[in-house]
């Protein structure tokens, strides 16, 4: 028998038919999208489960045989052989089933605001910050995704002191989430002449990119102030008020922009970085409300924690999340090798969605 919800499956399929139904009735174009984004969430669900039905049908028929005392013995004998090579299917169609079956992340689908920091560390720390940024650049590359610079305040020796972009492209933020926290770097700056190893730090955040619908704001609750937009040093590198900063006055946010020539442009980004914290505080009140033991599977995503160390004269990256180190931190930071370390941390708060589902009393 199988330790899944019976009637949950029973009703995804009954819903799949429905939603097929639907779809070959000619409903009108919104609902039509609407009908095959379900169709597409659903399908791949259902397709597993009839798989796992399709086991459990051949291990029955081969148990009937197994238990008929009239069989013939050479038949006993090859049902015991099959049935032995189906059950680690079983077990393992199971598994699967349970994972597309665990509560989605109504965000993993949404496109990032990443934002990079440099910590502690001075000079280095900025390095370290744009050493970041490229991974992830590098990364975002490799997956096919778009990234396009909101806003940067570089460093006079190179790096950023901050950096702010958005990355588009699909399940973007599935892949990315689990990065926000301290990263920390180890190895001998340039200007190290003792070749002593220095420790600096950035922080990294990943905030799903928020629509107007996902967050309300109310014009009466921002404060917009226009300025001249400046470069490195404080020259003017604009002869207009084209810069905006936006305060959002019930919770103290402040957003700045000044990438763009045009006052408007620069505004929508601002909204944009604004409206993306906003909903990232609201989904950590949330997740604060619903499991207060998140910290102890894979980490809050809080940017206070540090998640992962880069160790240059080692070669090493380790996460302390999971306690994973790998010898490749030149191909990390090419960004082909980030999915080793994305992979492991997905897992990991999959086990632990998992194991906090079979530790609930049965129904």
């Amino acid at each position: 028998m199988s330790p899944l919800p019976e009637a949950k499956l029973e009703q995804l399929v009954a819903r799949w038919r429905a939603v097929q139904d639907e779809l070959a009735s000619g409903p009108d174009q919104d609902k039509f999208v609407q009908l095959s984004r379900e169709y597409a969430d659903l399908d791949p669900v259902v397709s597993a489960i009839n798989r796992l039905r399709e086991i459990e049908r051949e291990l029955s028929d081969l148990n009937e045989i197994i238990d008929d005392a009239s069989a013939d013995a050479e038949m006993s004998a090859m049902a015991r052989e099959e049935r032995t090579a189906l059950e680690p299917q079983r077990e393992s169609q199971i598994k699967t089933v349970q994972l597309m079956l665990l509560p989605k992340d109504a965000a993993d689908e949404k496109n990032v605001i990443l934002e990079v920091r440099a910590g502690t560390g001075g000079d280095e720390a900025a390095l370290f910050a744009g050493d970041l940024f490229r991974m992830y650049q590098r990364y975002a590359d490799l997956k096919g995704w778009r990234v396009e610079i909101m806003d940067a305040s570089e460093a006079a020796v190179g790096g950023y002191k901050e950096i702010i972009a958005s990355i588009q492209g699909k399940g973007c933020f599935a892949r990315m989430k689990f990065e926000s926290g301290v990263h920390r770097v180890q190895r001998v700056p340039e200007t190290e002449s003792g070749g002593r190893i220095h420790t600096s730090a950035a922080t990294v955040a990943v905030l799903p990119e928020a629509e107007e619908v996902d967050v309300q704001i109310e014009e009466k609750d921002l404060r917009v102030d226009v300025f001249r937009a400046s470069g490195p040093g404080g020259q003017s590198v604009n002869t207009t008020d084209s810069a905006v900063r936006i305060t959002h006055l019930p919770t103290g946010l402040v957003v700045s922009q000044q990438d763009e020539k045009s006052q408007h442009k620069n505004r929508a980004k601002a909204m944009t970085v604004l409206r993306s914290r906003l909903y990232e505080m609201e989904r950590d009140k949330q997740h604060e409300e619903r499991a207060q033991d998140r910290r102890g599977q894979v980490g809050s995503g809080d940017r206070s924690e540090r998640i992962r160390t880069y160790n240059f004269p080692q070669g090493r990256v380790t996460d302390h999340r999971i306690s994973l180190t790998l010898h490749k931190l030149g191909e990390i930071l090419e960004g082909g090798a980030l999915d080793e370390l994305i992979d492991a941390l997905t897992t990991e708060s999959q086990a632990s969605q998992l194991a906090q589902i079979d530790a609930q009393p049965a129904a």
